[in-house]
């Protein structure tokens, strides 16, 4: 009996799930806060930024969905399979210093949105680490899967409190395409800004979940649409929370800096009252920052074991795969000490997704040369478009070094 074809619709639903989690993760804690930063201190001037880096974002994690969909290795493997485990080791030692910052970031956020509600950060952090732990250990990838994206979707409120702001859309526009970058501490922001939304954790999670999900060629096109649809979704909220601090402390003070979480939630919320307003702000905050943590601690797990070899599956049990949950398990405790210990929260985020920006040329680097060397013919990344991404990728990553360079040297 001949197999039915399965409808679009049915296909994307079955594919889903890698792109969406990761683009909601990219929207994590520090980035929510690096997007605050630059509505307080700069208006509406890097909200321009915002839309330019959709189509940026999607070149990238296509590249990771298309190496992972049709070569089915993990992007440390092939970087050790292709370029040799020194190599390997480079750009991983560049992926465990992102995860590092972007989980003291995420637990962080979680700390300050506890804070908010009188939880001190020992007992928020606790019940973070325990429940996630249980959540890897009982889960399989598709549980953690559906657990991320239902967390996730809390940041969609940011929409809300945006167009509950009402920004005046005269200063939007003109404000947008205003770009002083004469400005080191606008440089600063927009250095930032592009690590907030090109990480290198991103296109390691996103190349092992897709080859973790089985999925296969014939899946490729639905997941290049799930890739575009969160890349704009993403983009639309790190938008909607500039807007909405632009539109309140921005218009009462521009060039405020912001320095407490709970700054930015009162930044944010003032139109909606004391109480809805916070609310509103802790469930976005809280599904920015779990999502984000659950996507990190997975990656930096997975990794290791791609290019240690040993077992890195959701799939396989604790029995199957101790070293990978333990290294799960190790970093979510550190990160949760050095949380409970105190940091600087809003310059740390600020500073994390500069950091990240200063890694690009590794990261996007390899991207770039598995695309051209990992693939076979038909999936190869050549032609006008292998043109097209090596200018995205070096304008991109020159105006980042650029901007982060000049903005850390005003910042000393």
């Amino acid at each position: 009996m001949p197999t039915r074809r399965r409808a679009p619709w049915a296909r994307f639903a079955a594919v889903a799930g890698p792109g969406i989690v990761v683009m909601l993760a990219d929207t994590d804690a520090g980035s929510i806060i690096t997007a605050a930063q630059s509505g307080a201190q700069s208006g509406y001037r890097l909200l321009l930024l915002q839309a330019v880096m959709i189509p940026i974002l999607f070149i990238v994690q296509e590249l990771t969905i298309r190496l992972g969909v049709v070569t089915g290795h993990g992007h440390g493997y092939a970087i050790r399979k292709h370029f040799g485990a020194r190599w390997a080791w480079v750009s991983v030692s560049t992926l465990l210093v992102a995860c590092v910052g972007a989980l003291i970031t995420e637990l962080s956020g979680i700390a300050g949105v506890g804070a908010l509600i009188g939880i001190p950060g020992w007992l928020s952090m606790t019940i973070v680490v325990v429940g996630l732990t249980i959540m890897a250990i009982q889960g399989s990838y598709l549980t953690v899967e559906r657990i991320a994206l239902a967390v996730g979707l809390f940041e969609c409120v940011f929409l809300f409190v945006a167009f509950k702001a009402k920004p005046d859309v005269h200063t939007v526009i003109a404000q947008a395409f205003e770009m002083p970058f004469a400005d080191t501490n606008y440089l600063y922001l927009v250095a930032a800004n592009i690590g907030a939304v090109i990480m290198p954790w991103m296109v390691f999670y996103q190349q092992s979940a897709v080859v973790e999900k089985g999925l296969v060629v014939a899946d490729l096109r639905a997941a290049r649409w799930e890739t575009a649809i969160g890349s704009v979704v993403t983009q639309l909220i790190m938008g909607a929370v500039l807007v909405a601090t632009a539109a309140t402390i921005g218009r009462a003070g521009a060039g405020q800096s912001l320095d407490t979480v709970q700054q930015i939630a009162q930044a944010v919320t003032p139109v909606l009252g004391k109480l809805n307003g916070t609310t509103m702000f802790a469930l976005g905050m809280i599904g920015a920052s779990l999502v984000a943590t659950i996507v990190v601690t997975l990656t930096a797990a997975r990794t290791l074991g791609e290019i240690m070899g040993f077992n890195h599956s959701l799939a396989q049990s604790p029995r199957e795969a101790p070293w990978f949950y333990m290294v799960y398990m190790l970093t979510l405790v550190l990160g949760g000490l050095l949380v409970a210990s105190g940091v600087d929260l809003v310059k740390l985020s600020v500073g994390v997704q500069v950091m990240n920006t200063l890694l690009l040329p590794i990261v996007l680097g390899f991207l770039f040369m598995l695309a051209r060397r990992a693939l076979p013919e038909a999936h190869r990344l050549k032609g006008a478009y292998a043109a097209l991404v090596a200018i995205t990728i070096v304008l991109t990553t020159g105006l980042g070094l650029y901007a982060g360079i000049a903005g850390i040297l005003r910042q000393r």
